[in-house]
């Protein structure tokens, strides 16, 4: 860098004029920072504004807790990737397994979970209509890759009840005759 880049870089750098620029360098042997710190000796500029950093917690500005931070975003990360994986699991097993109604051991309908679940939506309708099936001997089983005998043993047990009753029924009128 040559002399009068110096200066122009002084001059811009300290906010004096060419000559004062000039001068100082000339003074501290066209050493850049000697002519920074006379500058500022001299009133002529003024020193840079100093930053200041504390460990304690009275002299920062901003507070930020930096260990509960990275926990935050870690614990909200793991959520999403828990609820991805919750999700994955629970559509596969609507894929993998159907809901089969039966009438005297013949299939008459096999569709998968996912639609019984769509049927949720309007349980007012399907809900009687399953009930109702149970009296005209309709029954009710899952089938697929994962373990479902206790759903369907809980199935057969209200096709059994939904049995006793009809027999009670039946009983009682026979005996009202």
């Amino acid at each position: 860098m040559d002399n009068l880049e110096k200066v122009e870089k002084l001059r811009e750098h300290a906010n004096v004029t060419y000559e004062e620029a000039r001068r100082a360098l000339e003074e501290n042997s066209w050493d850049m920072l000697d002519a920074i710190v006379s500058l500022e000796k001299q009133g002529k500029t003024s020193a840079p504004k100093q930053s200041q950093y504390s460990t304690s917690y009275e002299q920062q500005e901003e507070y930020v807790p930096v260990k509960e931070t990275v926990y935050d975003k870690k614990s909200r990360s793991q959520n999403k990737d828990t609820v991805k994986i919750l999700l994955m699991k629970f559509f596969r097993i609507c894929r993998e397994n159907s809901f089969c109604i039966t009438r005297y051991d013949e299939t008459i309908i096999k569709f998968p979970v996912l639609f019984l679940l769509l049927a949720i939506l309007i349980w007012k309708i399907v809900l009687p209509l399953l009930i109702v099936g149970l009296f005209f001997h309709f029954r009710y089983s899952f089938e697929g890759r994962n373990d479902l005998s206790k759903v369907n043993d809980f199935m057969d047990s209200a096709g059994n009840m939904a049995d006793r009753v009809k027999r009670e029924f039946t009983r009682g009128e026979k005996e009202e005759k």
